[in-house]
C-alpha cells in the first residue's frame, strides 16, 4: 500500500502592516492592507518525519518588519518531533524566512535545489534587487553544511521519500521548488513561495519579490498539473490558510494547522 502523509503548517510570524502594493506589481489599490503570514511545515507518515523549511530567526523578523509568533522548533515539539533528532529537512529556497533555525537540526540531512545554491553564491547577488531576501550568514551556513556533507543539492526533480517529491519552478528565486505530497485525500502541492497568496493563482499574476515573472506565472501551470485539484494547493503566506484549515488540536497550539485534510468551502458563510 502506498504511503500517505499528514501535513502540518506552523505559523511562526505575521506582518499585519503589509500592503497590496508591496505584494503585487501595479496593483489597483497599492495602499490597501494585505496581511502576510509565515509558515514552515511538517510531513508525517507513521514514525517518519520530514521538515519543510525552518522558519525565521526572530532578530531577522524584526529587522524586516515582521512579528515573530512562535519558534518552529516549539511547533514541532508540540507535534511530538524533536528538532535535534530530525533526520530530513527540505529547503524550498534560501530566503531568510525559510532558513532561520538551521542549527536547531544538528542530525538532519538538508535537501535543496542545486540551482538555488548556484544563484545565492553567484553574480546575481551583486545586485541589491536579487539579494534583498537573503542573509549572508545563512548562505554561509549552507556552504558549511555542504562541506560537512549534510546538504544534498538535487536536480530539478527529486524523490525525498515514497509519496514526497520536489519540483523546480523558479520564478520567485532561481531555485524555487514546490513539494508534492501524497495524502489520504490525494496529491497535495505545498507551493511554498511559488505562491504567496491564492490570489496569484486565481488571477494569474506574479508576486512582487521576483527573479523571473515568466517563470512565476508558468509555475501556476506546473502546480495545477501536480495537484489533484485547486483545493489541493497550499500557498506559503496567505492568511486564508488559517481560515480554510483546522487548528491541529493534537498540538495544543493555535498557530499549528492540519493541512492535508479538505479545506472548508471558500464560499461558506
Amino acid at each position: 500500500m502506498a504511503d500517505t502523509w499528514k501535513i502540518y503548517g506552523i505559523r511562526h510570524a505575521v506582518n499585519t502592516a503589509r500592503t497590496r502594493g508591496q505584494n503585487f506589481i501595479l496593483d489597483a489599490q497599492p495602499d490597501a492592507p494585505l496581511v502576510l503570514d509565515f509558515y514552515s511545515w511538517l510531513l508525517t507518515c507513521g514514525d517518519r518525519h520530514i521538515v519543510v523549511d525552518t522558519g525565521m530567526d526572530p532578530a531577522k523578523a524584526a529587522k524586516h518588519g515582521h512579528s515573530h509568533l512562535l519558534s518552529p522548533v516549539t511547533g514541532l515539539a508540540a507535534l511530538g518531533v524533536e528538532a535535534a533528532k530530525a533526520e530530513c529537512v527540505i529547503l524550498t529556497h534560501a530566503h531568510y524566512d525559510h532558513l532561520g533555525f538551521l542549527d536547531a537540526f544538528p542530525a538532519a540531512r538538508f535537501h535543496m535545489q542545486a540551482e538555488e545554491m548556484a544563484y545565492v553564491t553567484g553574480p546575481y547577488m551583486e545586485k541589491p534587487w536579487f539579494r534583498r531576501a537573503y542573509e549572508p550568514d545563512e548562505i554561509a551556513r549552507l556552504v558549511s553544511l555542504l562541506h560537512d556533507g549534510r546538504l544534498t543539492l538535487h536536480g530539478r526533480e527529486a524523490q525525498i521519500a515514497d509519496g514526497v517529491t520536489v519540483h523546480w519552478v523558479g520564478g520567485h528565486c532561481a531555485g524555487q521548488e514546490v513539494v508534492r505530497v501524497r495524502t489520504a485525500r490525494g496529491w497535495v502541492v505545498l507551493a511554498s513561495d511559488a505562491l504567496h497568496y491564492y490570489e496569484e493563482y486565481e488571477r494569474g499574476i506574479p508576486f512582487a519579490v521576483v527573479y523571473s515573472s515568466a517563470q512565476m506565472i508558468d509555475a501556476h501551470d506546473v502546480i495545477r498539473a501536480l495537484a489533484d485539484s485547486d483545493d489541493h494547493v497550499l500557498p506559503a503566506h496567505d492568511p486564508r490558510i488559517a481560515d480554510l484549515y483546522p487548528v491541529a488540536e493534537e498540538s495544543g497550539l493555535q498557530e499549528v494547522f492540519r493541512l492535508d485534510v479538505a479545506p472548508v468551502s471558500r464560499n461558506a458563510g
